[in-house]
């Protein structure tokens, strides 16, 4: 078989991202697994594994890239950097037609590079088959438990990029002391799954949200929603899921019976823009609207959150929301304000373990096909462009690529 060499690259956009798509055990692994395969790990000064972590387990190091046939990255690979003829692996951000992505799959295509998208990379159902969408939820939930402890001064935690790993954070969590409150929790993929590993860690119970809209109870509590319990349709009859991902438009959102009784909201679930918004402006100026913290974990600006005005940032991670003003104030300024979380990079405060899980993902779905036979086309349907020319399955990004 033919010996190729894997790059694992250094991150070159602004602000660094501190991940990687291997760890130095992976790596290892990686050669133990295919040996053919070599893997080179760029030299980098920001990655949350250190240089010597790799060479340590053999691994070689090199400011020279260009002898890799494959390189796989986190983040968009800055225009100047890139190598052309190779196959490249990262979040790409252009299958929507980002504006600000443009100039990179032009920059592609020129260079005739073979682009597979890890958002692209789905079995034949669809589903991702590797993503950071636990550690979304696990360190946005944090963040909402966190800010809700500034916000009251009930109790401190570190922030989660200062703890060393999941399991220091999870250490963490046993200092939340919280008065009888509610939480709400949206969503139940992996941003659901993994918001709920903190609040249980936190030792929050799970209630119904029967429960939630109609009893007291003497301990904090959350609920978590999905679309069914929130959504019914305009003229009548059940909840239908696949109608509602459908045709959203067909339904009406009964949301805000539960502003009335919460007072702290995680927004982890998808939101298509045909579907109704949970709340709107005019809702939040009403005292009947409860919620004082909104950790949003989905950061859609614009979106389904009315006081998601921007993405905010790990090293400022809050700000005010004025209902009555629909503007931004500093953050903890007003107890009429609403305070509001709404990182956009939220797995980067956990950089060790959300790279050991995304890895681990790698190497036992993707690797295989990617190196040996890709016959369930996970590969194929997830390869942008190849050969200087778009793929059919992203043709319709041909009025994007153009000048």
């Amino acid at each position: 078989m033919q010996s190729l060499t894997l790059g694992i690259i250094r991150e070159g956009k602004t602000p660094p991202d501190k991940r990687v798509p291997f760890t130095p055990q992976q790596a290892e692994e990686i050669h133990d697994l295919f040996p053919h395969i070599n893997v080179l790990c760029e030299k980098s000064p920001i990655r949350c594994f250190k240089d010597e972590e790799y060479e340590k387990l053999n691994i070689g190091l090199s400011t020279d890239m260009s002898n890799c046939d494959v390189l796989m990255g986190i983040k968009e690979v800055p225009v100047k950097d890139l190598i052309a003829n190779k196959t490249y692996l990262f979040f790409s951000h252009t299958i929507k037609k980002q504006p600000y992505n443009k100039k990179l799959l032009q920059e592609v295509l020129r260079k005739k590079i073979r682009l597979i998208d890890y958002e692209v990379l789905r079995d034949r159902l669809g589903n991702r088959l590797v993503a950071f969408g636990r550690f979304a939820g696990i360190v946005g939930a944090y963040n909402g438990l966190w800010t809700y402890g500034k916000r009251t001064g009930n109790f401190t935690l570190r922030r989660a990029h200062e703890c060393f790993d999941i399991n220091d954070l999870k250490l963490e969590l046993r200092k939340v002391k919280l008065p009888p409150i509610k939480i709400i929790l949206t969503g139940g993929g992996r941003v659901g799954k993994g918001s709920m590993e903190t609040l249980d860690t936190a030792g929050i119970r799970k209630v119904s949200p029967h429960d939630f809209l109609t009893k007291q109870f003497d301990e904090p509590v959350y609920v978590q929603l999905g679309s069914g319990d929130y959504h019914s349709r305009k003229d009548g009859g059940h909840f239908i899921r696949e109608e509602f991902h459908t045709n959203p438009e067909r339904y009406e959102s009964h949301f805000l019976l539960y502003t009335k009784v919460a007072d702290i909201l995680m927004a982890g679930a998808f939101w298509n823009p045909k579907a109704p918004v949970l709340f709107t402006k005019e809702d939040m100026k009403s005292p009947a609207f409860r919620v004082k913290v909104i950790a949003d974990i989905t950061c859609d600006i614009n979106g389904s959150v009315p006081s998601t005005l921007r993405a905010t940032t790990i090293d400022e991670p809050l700000y005010d929301y004025d209902p009555f003003t629909h503007s931004e104030k500093p953050a903890l300024s007003d107890e009429k304000h609403v305070t509001v979380m709404s990182i956009d990079n939220l797995p980067c405060e956990l950089p060790r373990s959300a790279s050991e899980e995304f890895g681990r993902d790698l190497i036992d779905r993707i690797l295989k096909p990617l190196f040996g036979e890709d016959s369930d086309g996970v590969i194929e349907r997830a390869t942008i462009t190849k050969d200087g020319k778009l793929t059919p399955l992203f043709a319709y990004l041909s009025d994007y690529a153009q000048d």
